[in-house]
């Protein structure tokens, strides 16, 4: 087996690229979303630079919804995991960024309590 890195280089309008470095043969690599696979990751030699290619896969529209969802893109061969596209989307996130406000306002009223009774203490202004 060769040895594998894929990296992202950018996430666009539903588009993955990343860079797939290998020596030998590159493998088939699918897109897995729970345990179902949606397609496979598009592979383009870079002829300037052997052992490297173009990775690109258009992350369907059918994955993106509620909450946070993930593709894993692996190796068809062994399973390998070689990267991850999270997607965090709707009402499930409103929520988390409601209770972390929440949470920076009590602690913000913390910190001005704490900074008054500071300054009586203290007599400054």
């Amino acid at each position: 087996m060769s040895e594998l890195s894929l990296t992202k280089t950018r996430l666009k309008s539903g588009r993955y690229e990343g860079l797939l470095m290998c020596t030998g043969t590159p493998p088939v690599i699918e897109a897995v979303h729970l345990d179902r696979v949606l397609g496979h990751v598009e592979l383009t030699e870079m002829p300037d630079h052997p052992g490297h290619h173009l990775a690109v896969y258009s992350i369907p529209s059918e994955v993106v919804g509620d909450s946070v969802q993930t593709i894993q893109l692996r190796s068809a061969d062994d399973g390998e995991a070689l990267d991850r596209i999270t997607i965090l989307a709707g009402d499930a996130l409103e929520d988390d960024i409601r209770a972390e406000m929440v949470a920076l306002r009590d602690e913000l009223e913390l910190l001005k309590r704490a900074f008054r009774r500071h300054c009586v203490e203290t007599g400054a202004d």
